[in-house]
């Protein structure tokens, strides 16, 4: 086994499971729906084409740098017939980075790895106005993903480090639950079908939890040190 490590940052992001019609909210993290939509669009893949090997991944997601909600309320008018269409509420992450890990069969991780290097089609965080920006692979690890989420190394930028405290910072995991964890949550963003004609998507476990801290030396210091006021 091993895992495949990407970095999904960018202006904006948006990772809807549950939006329908006028309001297009997004999650806190990326779903993996919208993860292994991105895969199959480096690979090629119609939205017709099978995606049973994609669904065996074990996918877990870490939350770097905790982006900012917007809304966009977007007005449109048919120019054929000078109609107002319905108004819409768009919601994005803005300034958002994730460590997203999906493990499984080492052959079909180096496969994936290369075609995201030179993918088929355009690639979006979740929705095609959210292009990623920089490095999207950060490469292959011959650990578990869950090994991998807790010991890579920090991706924040740097004006983003210093805003967060010095004392120990620590990072938010949504994960696939494993036979024998306590399930915190379901989530309904496991892609049956990207058919347009019959999309569909069933429910999986999650895991919520915590990497241990992380030393951040460029950070602030805290407003309330209760150990401090004991010393005085």
């Amino acid at each position: 086994m091993s895992t495949l490590l990407l970095r999904l940052a960018g202006p904006l992001q948006s990772w809807g499971d549950s939006s329908r019609f006028n309001h297009r909210r997004t999650r806190e993290e990326p779903t993996k729906s919208g993860v292994l939509g991105l895969l199959a669009a480096a690979d090629g893949r119609r939205r017709t084409d099978p995606i049973e090997d994609l669904l065996a991944l074990r996918f877990g997601v870490r939350t770097d740098q905790q982006g900012t909600l917007i809304r966009d309320f977007q007005t449109e008018i048919d120019w054929r017939s000078g109609r107002s269409m319905p108004l819409t509420h768009r919601h994005y992450l803005a300034d958002a980075a994730f460590l997203a890990a999906l493990e499984g069969d080492s052959s079909l991780i180096e496969a994936l790895k290369d075609t995201l290097t030179h993918p088929a089609f355009p690639l979006y965080l979740g929705r095609r106005a959210c292009p990623p920006d920089g490095k999207l692979v950060i490469g292959v690890r011959e650990t578990s993903f869950l090994d991998a989420l807790v010991s890579e190394p920090w991706l924040a930028s740097p004006w983003y480090r210093r805003k967060q405290s010095r004392i120990g910072v620590r990072l938010p995991i949504c994960r696939d639950a494993l036979p024998g964890d306590p399930v915190h949550d379901t989530v309904h963003d496991v892609p049956v079908s990207f058919d347009p004609r019959n999309r569909d998507y069933g429910w999986r476990d999650v895991v919520h939890e915590y990497t241990p801290p992380i030393d951040n030396p460029v950070g602030k210091a805290p407003q309330h040190d209760p150990i401090a006021l004991l010393e005085e």
